[in-house]
């Protein structure tokens, strides 16, 4: 897996994904690190829930858009390594599955995570908008 480092980039979880596409109240927070020269790093999982939260809401083309967006962006596939880290940090940090994954997808490349999920704001290395 290809490390970053910390001013090489930044993990928009779902949430963000879904506020910026969708142009809902927080897209304007999150537009900053869409639109900046900055890597966005892109989790496997966050492919997969973004879309399907867009094709139940059958907003077909915005899922299309998102997937356009996402691919041109660094994906990190979900991996062995990152299984096996999420499953502990799932546990010390009561944390759904998903989001300890994107969680440790985070920390394992060493970049901040960004995210309007209020969950996640006790942990280190995160920015709740």
């Amino acid at each position: 897996m290809t490390t970053l480092s910390a001013t090489e980039g930044v993990l928009v979880d779902s949430s963000g994904w879904l506020e910026y596409i969708t142009a809902d109240t927080k897209a304007d927070l999150f537009a900053p690190y869409f639109e900046s020269e900055s890597p966005v790093l892109v989790p496997t999982i966050v492919l997969y829930e973004v879309r399907k939260i867009l094709l139940l809401k059958q907003r077909q083309t915005l899922a299309d858009i998102f997937v356009s967006e996402a691919l041109r962006r660094t994906v990190i596939p979900f991996d062995e390594s990152i299984a096996l880290k999420a499953a502990f940090v799932s546990i010390q940090h009561q944390l759904a599955m998903a989001d300890a994954i994107v969680y440790t997808t985070a920390e394992a490349n060493r970049v901040p995570l960004v995210t309007s999920d209020t969950h996640f704001t006790s942990l280190p290395g995160v920015t709740v908008l």
